[in-house]
């Protein structure tokens, strides 16, 4: 019997999943290695997850949820200085980078940023499921806010071009070293200022570019 309390166990797990995830993938860990690297027992797994599937849900929700919440609470904070006005894009696009870059450059980020590209490479059901769950409700919620302050977009233009945003988001994060090889060290991705200015600046130029005139959507009494 191991000699672990149940919260000591099921944190061991977690941090050697993610390690794993992180350097081999989720398809290629083995749970045996999972429980290698933990120093624990095979049946630890069921007991605090029921499943690899169980492990691999909640490995994502320990680095995601706090993640969401952060942007949450920043874009409710500015709903309520908004007081029912549109928000400035460039604020609704920073409370949602700021914590993704902040996350990215924590002791554990260069892991975090890896597993997190996972996501995207190993696109399997138990991984979509989660996507759903996790950005469902904050994608809606800061569609909305976007919408509001640009709402000469339609609303599949709006999708479309907020699929464009996180893809440029979601590299600029996972990816920094990239850059600093592309430019021969002229970039420096430690410098989150000045990637969260630049990033925000390009994401913005692009969710307003002008409409083209299929894209528009229908004036008042006129069909497409």
């Amino acid at each position: 019997m191991e000699s672990q309390a149940p919260s000591t166990t099921k944190d061991r797990l977690l941090d050697a999943a993610e390690e794993l995830f992180s350097s081999r993938g989720i398809d290629a860990t083995s749970l045996r290695a999972i429980t290698s690297a933990a120093e624990v027992n095979l049946a630890s797994v069921n007991y605090h997850f029921g499943s690899k599937d169980g492990l691999v849900k909640t490995v994502f929700l320990r680095r995601l949820e706090p993640l969401n919440n952060e942007r949450l609470e920043l874009l409710d904070a500015l709903e309520i200085s908004a007081a029912g006005a549109p928000i400035e894009l460039e604020a609704i696009l920073d409370a949602w980078v700021m914590p993704a870059l902040r996350m990215g450059h924590s002791p554990e980020g260069k892991r975090i940023k890896r597993l997190m590209s996972g996501i995207y490479s190993e696109p399997g059901d138990t991984l979509q499921a989660l996507l759903r769950d996790l950005f469902s409700e904050i994608l809606r919620r800061f569609c909305a806010a976007i919408g509001r302050a640009i709402p000469e977009l339609s609303g599949e233009e709006l999708m479309w071009r907020v699929h464009f945003m996180l893809g440029a988001m979601i590299h600029t994060v996972a990816d920094q070293p990239s850059i600093r090889a592309l430019s021969g060290g002229l970039c420096d991705p430690s410098d989150i200022e000045g990637v969260r200015r630049r990033l925000i600046g390009f994401v913005a130029a692009g969710l307003q570019a002008p409409l083209e005139e299929k894209d528009a959507p229908p004036t008042a009494g006129e069909n497409r």
